[in-house]
């Protein structure tokens, strides 16, 4: 999850959390970014430039003058703020109160989970977090619409009593990235993803090659039989091969080549090994078109430095490039309803339309 929730977890610092609601056009930072702000500073980044600059100026002036009502400022980025994006943007500034900080701190235990965020812009203050199935999480429910579209962006929304509502996806990553290799470029791949939105199952045989401190999106699995770990990643995962032997290599390509829902396969290697590989792949029956789709050598083309670090830069940025196609592909996926935790008492409660 971002710097902005983590920061708040032992902060009991007055704040404000501002959220880039709506994006129309070119705009720094997508609708979903955030960052937190105090008197005293600011974490996280809503893209910089002149429109951060007034972001944090409110903030600041709500901490100041006690302003806890929750509020929407459009920001037209030329004529207004002089930014050469030229779009409109749309900020949410939210008063981080009792409940609010209630609700975040159900976030956090939530960062492998999808969770939807709701809070009122207009009238009363209400904010509710509700599962992927609609459920209840944290919040207060008997505000909150009955229905509210589960799309995979922020967005701001209207009720059927024309009550603006910020609907902002808080999303488990997606990424998943099974890392076979601990030596010194699998090392240096993992401090490279450390902070990216992605998830890390990180084998090797040799418990003695893992760091003592790693990445909170890091899980590390010291075995024998690396080899089940192909069959345990999940569909659609990532895989990078890069073991100490090239015995063990082959044996999870193979085991990669025969899951049919595998994702991205890299290899590090030559051209030759890459051969090497593809001539025995044939012989023992893998498709043509599976071998064909396995990356060998790995990273970025132009890029032919071989220090660890570099290697990590470059399929990081190969990486990135695979997963917001991925990304990219489910935001097409058509909206979902999710029906939201009524009380029992209230009767009949609006439904909720994108704007």
């Amino acid at each position: 999850m971002s710097d902005w929730l983590t920061a708040m977890e032992n902060d009991t610092q007055a704040s404000v959390l501002v959220t880039v609601a709506l994006v129309e056009g070119s705009g720094p930072r997508e609708a979903g970014a955030k960052m937190r702000v105090t008197l005293d500073g600011q974490v996280d980044t809503i893209g910089g430039g002149h429109l951060e600059l007034r972001a944090v100026e409110i903030a600041k002036t709500m901490l100041a003058t006690g302003e806890t009502h929750a509020r929407l400022e459009r920001f037209a980025l030329g004529p207004s703020l002089g930014q050469c994006c030229g779009g409109v943007v749309h900020l949410a500034f939210e008063y981080v109160d009792a409940s609010l900080n209630e609700l975040l701190a159900a976030l956090r235990e939530r960062r492998q989970q999808d969770s939807w965020r709701l809070t009122a812009l207009d009238g009363e203050a209400a904010s509710a977090l509700f599962d992927a199935g609609g459920r209840l999480i944290a919040g207060t429910a008997a505000q909150a619409p009955d229905t509210f579209s589960r799309e995979r962006s922020t967005h701001v929304a209207q009720d059927g009593n024309g009550r603006r509502w910020l609907v902002d996806p808080c999303l488990a990553p997606r990424a998943h990235l099974t890392l076979f290799g601990a030596g010194h470029v699998g090392a240096a791949i993992v401090r490279a993803l450390a902070h990216l939105p992605c998830n890390i199952t990180w084998v090797d045989e040799r418990e003695d090659m893992f760091p003592a401190q790693l990445p909170d999106n890091v899980r590390i699995a010291a075995t024998d039989t690396p080899e089940e770990f192909v069959a345990m990643a999940p569909p659609g995962g990532s895989f990078l091969v890069m073991t100490h032997s090239h015995a063990l290599d082959q044996r999870l390509t193979q085991a990669i080549m025969e899951r049919e829902d595998a994702g991205w396969f890299g290899l590090i290697g030559s051209h030759t090994k890459r051969k090497q590989f593809e001539h025995r792949l044939q012989a023992r029956g893998v498709p043509d078109a599976r071998i064909a789709a396995m990356v060998c050598p790995i990273g970025m083309l132009g890029i032919r430095n071989k220090a660890p670090a570099v290697i990590a830069a470059s399929v990081a940025c190969q990486l990135l490039m695979v997963w917001e196609e991925a990304a990219t592909a489910a935001l097409a996926a058509p909206l979902r309803l999710a029906t939201a935790s009524a009380p029992p008492r209230r009767e009949k409660r609006a439904a909720i339309h994108p704007l």
